[in-house]
């Protein structure tokens, strides 16, 4: 697992509120039938922009994007990318 990932992770263990262990949770995942809801999706998003110095852009912000730790992986990824 990259670091990435297991610090999207730790931020999804504290603030998803998932009634499952997240290490159980596969990348491609569905967080939100796993149990994340939407306010809680917006709590990860800001915690998730602290813990990695990004800002999701109005265009990233949707339920796909926070959808699977895949995909918040990637959005990340797109994030550092642009800002390097």
């Amino acid at each position: 697992m990259s670091a990435t990932a297991e610090e999207i992770r730790r931020v999804l263990r504290d603030h998803a509120r998932l009634p499952v262990d997240v290490d159980s949770i596969d990348d491609q995942a569905d967080l939100f039938r796993a149990g994340m809801s939407s306010h809680a999706s917006v709590n990860v998003m800001l915690a998730l922009e602290d813990a990695f110095d990004v800002e999701f852009p109005d265009s990233m912000l949707k339920r796909s994007v926070f959808e699977s730790v895949a995909g918040i992986d990637a959005a990340i990824q797109e994030l550092q990318k642009r800002a390097a």
